[in-house]
Formats: C-alpha cells, sequence, structure tokens
C-alpha cells in the first residue's frame, strides 16, 4: 500500500489551491518535520505519511511530557525491509494486517504489555478478531485504523459510458472487458498494490483470495491482462487526485480517497459528482495497526503512546483528519457525524460481512505474485 492520509477542509494552506494542488497539499500539510536535537524522554514513530492528526504528538507531549520524534515512509515494503534490517532506532511503527506475520516470525516485534494498555478495552472485539487472524491471540499489535480497497468512480462519466444500469455496484465494472473498455475514452486507473489488486481478482473469480496455489495466480494474470489495454495506469499516489480534478473516471482504490476527492469537488463547486463502490462480490479489507520494536530504544514511552492512542477521543482525531475509521468502539461520538454516518467509511454490518481481508501468502508465493504484477503492469 501507499500514501493513505488525506484531510477534507480546515487546513488554509490549501484554501487557495486548485484541485490537483489541493489534493496534494492535504497531503504535505499532514506531516510533521522530525526536528533536531532530542528532547528526553522521547517515542520514536515510523508511520505512513500523514497517518496521524497533527495535533496528536503535540498534545501527546503535553500530557506526559514525552516527545515524539516521527519519520515517514509510503509504502509498506519499505517498512518492512527496513524494519527487518533492525536497529532502526524506531520504538513504534504502523503495520498494515498482511505485513504482520512476517515480522512475528523474523523476531523483530516485542509482544505487547497488556498491564500497560489500560485502553485496550476500546478496542472492538470483532476487529481484534479480524487481526488475530495474522497475529493470533494479539500478542504483538492492536489495531489503529483499517479500510476497505473498492471501485471510485465519476457518476455521470460512468452514466455516459455505459448508461444508467452501468454495474457500479460490481467488479464487473472493472473485470468484464465490455464495461471497462467503453471506460477507457475516460480513464480507468488501479493501486500499484499486488497484494490487493491480484487478490482482489483472484477473489472475482471464485478463487481464495490469498491463494496457496501457482496455478491460480496464473488464472489472475489471464484475467488482468486481457483487461491490461484499458487501465490507464498504475499508481498509488495519483488515483484520487486524478478522480478529483476529472482526468480519470474509474478508480480501484479507497474509501478515502473518493471521499476525499468527493469532498474537494464540493469544496470547488464543480458539479463533479464522486461515488464509491464495495461491490457485492466483496471489497478487500485491510488494517493498520501499531506494534512495538524488539529493539525499541525507549520500550516504556512506547507503550505509553500506544496505550494513548487507544483512548476513544484521541483516535477519533485521527479519523476525522485522515478520513478512515477507527477499531475503537468507543470512538463514534467523537467521530465527526459527515464521516461516521458515511456508508463508504463505516459500512453496515451487512456488508462488512461480504468484505476479504488482506492476508498474508508464503515468499515462494509472494516471489509468484510479485512476477504476474511485473507482467500485469508491463502488458506483456
Amino acid at each position: 500500500m501507499a500514501m493513505r492520509a488525506y484531510r477534507l477542509d480546515k487546513d488554509s494552506c490549501m484554501s487557495k489551491s486548485p484541485l490537483r494542488t489541493l489534493f496534494a497539499a492535504s497531503l504535505l500539510c499532514a506531516g510533521i518535520s522530525t526536528s533536531v536535537g532530542a528532547v528526553e524522554p522521547e517515542v520514536f514513530l515510523y508511520n505512513w505519511f500523514g497517518f496521524i492528526a497533527p495535533q496528536t504528538p503535540k498534545e501527546f507531549e503535553q500530557e506526559t511530557g514525552t516527545r515524539v520524534q516521527m519519520d515517514a515512509f509510503d509504502s509498506a515494503e519499505i517498512m518492512q525491509s527496513k524494519v527487518m534490517a533492525g536497529r532502526t532506532g524506531y520504538d513504534v511503527v504502523v503495520a498494515t494486517s498482511n505485513v504482520l506475520p512476517s515480522l512475528i516470525q523474523a523476531g523483530v516485534l516485542q509482544p505487547l504489555d497488556r498491564n500497560q494498555l489500560s485502553n485496550l478495552s476500546h478496542i472492538d472485539p470483532d476487529i481484534l478478531s479480524q487481526v488475530a487472524v495474522n497475529d493470533p491471540g494479539n500478542r504483538y499489535s492492536v489495531p489503529y485504523l483499517w479500510g476497505t480497497t473498492g471501485i471510485g468512480y465519476d457518476v455521470d462519466k460512468v452514466k455516459a459510458a455505459l448508461g444508467d444500469n452501468a454495474p457500479v455496484n460490481s467488479w464487473d465494472l472493472i473485470f468484464k472487458e465490455e464495461n471497462i473498455s467503453k471506460l477507457k475514452s475516460c480513464g480507468v486507473a488501479m493501486l500499484d498494490s499486488p497484494s490487493e489488486i491480484i487478490s482482489i481478482a483472484l477473489h472475482y473469480l471464485g478463487l481464495p483470495s490469498n491463494s496457496r496455489n501457482p496455478d491460480d495466480y496464473q488464472k489472475a494474470q489471464a484475467l488482468l491482462l486481457k483487461i491490461r489495454p484499458y487501465v490507464l495506469y498504475f499508481d498509488s499516489s495519483r488515483i484520487d487526485a486524478d478522480l478529483a480534478d476529472g482526468n480519470i473516471c474509474a478508480v480501484v482504490g479507497w474509501a478515502n480517497g473518493a471521499l476525499a476527492a468527493q469532498a474537494m469537488n464540493e469544496k470547488a463547486n464543480t458539479g463533479r459528482k464522486i461515488a464509491y463502490s464495495l461491490p457485492r462480490e466483496g471489497a478487500l479489507v485491510w488494517s493498520e495497526n501499531l506494534v512495538l520494536l524488539k529493539d525499541a530504544p525507549h520500550p516504556k514511552e512506547g507503550m505509553a503512546f500506544i496505550n494513548y492512542m487507544l483512548r476513544p477521543e484521541i483516535i477519533a482525531k485521527t479519523s476525522n483528519h485522515t478520513l478512515y475509521p477507527n477499531a475503537n468502539k468507543d470512538a463514534a461520538e467523537f467521530v465527526e457525524r459527515k464521516l461516521r454516518e458515511n456508508s463508504w467509511i463505516y459500512p453496515d454490518k451487512k456488508t462488512v460481512a461480504t468484505l476479504v481481508p488482506l492476508e498474508p501468502l508464503p515468499l515462494q508465493l509472494e516471489r509468484v505474485r510479485t512476477r504476474v504484477w511485473t507482467k500485469v503492469k508491463s502488458g506483456t
């Protein structure tokens, strides 16, 4: 996965920007630079770019006296390779659900002392159960934010291309050649994420989304190569900006990106309508989780920070900032109503039951998937 954080409004540095600049600014304004000259006590956080409410680190410091130093990454692969190498100097890391098993098996995480997590009771037990698929017993991680991968689209452009009965509630919109070929003129893009796109393709074919059968990946490859001529590009950082600007009309992407694109069009009064679909066959669901590194230089402060982020009123600020739902069952009253009541972000239980979890693969099959992705992106 790649850049995740967006902001709807209230950022003065965004107020005079055109849509593309506005979208980029929403990412840039979320960052907090690491300052020189450490102040003790401190905690070092390694997180997705902009994946925390800007005021939260400062408020943590004001309350506890512990300064938060932050570095950012924009892909899970970069984070994983850096953490695996060890001696990073980081204490707390945000790790995607399907990366957890490899980090646990490599021995780079330390079990979380629940006696130091007094706020753990706020976490939704259903989400804990989902995370337990990748972290048995929830020993090494606590869920932070979560999200879905579905279809974002320009309502009017898709309707113009496919008519009133466009299958926007189905992956048929993307994976049936007769549909995507008609969308080529207005532009289709996808995340540059093999773990997500190939998992979705497998599920669409009626195969396990994390199949252990190498032959299944050849079937997914055939499906993706069939529609490849109609995909404009694969990129995780620009698809939602292009959707907001009208440069493309359909994306396989994240819910919060579509919501940000919609909000920017509403703010700019363009008249363009953006929507998001969780296809009836099942969209992808994943979580981002807080972990403590085994060689954390400040484990006590790291645990205190994790516990702080489990407070309902604290994590709600990050949901409001990033437009991602959080895993805290008691945070709803602090989440902005327009976000809390948005079915793209907080789908109902019936829809949640159809979601497919992002899961890890053995190294041998990871290599198979990587080869498939290389061929799909090149179109050969």
